[in-house]
């Protein structure tokens, strides 16, 4: 996955927040992830908008959980 560490997480910050959270009351992601577990969520347009909404906040999650694995561990300090 060395093209999710080329991504600058500023940018993926500013593309994921507006697509994750829009139209704000409530979000498409809430909204479809809502139908999606009570088995409504059959038409294609709602799926489309689901996959719209929902890679770019998977792919943001994916590199802070890289980025949260790569750090150093840190012990106490004496």
């Amino acid at each position: 996955m060395k093209w999710l560490d080329k991504i600058p997480l500023a940018i993926l910050a500013i593309v994921t927040l507006p697509l994750a959270l829009a139209p704000f009351k409530p979000p498409h992601v809430y909204e479809k992830l809502q139908m999606l577990f009570a088995g409504n969520l059959s038409s294609s347009t709602d799926i489309f908008d689901l996959l719209l909404h929902g890679i770019p906040t998977v792919i943001f999650l994916l590199k802070l959980a890289r980025m949260l694995r790569r750090l150093p561990p840190q012990g106490p300090s004496h």
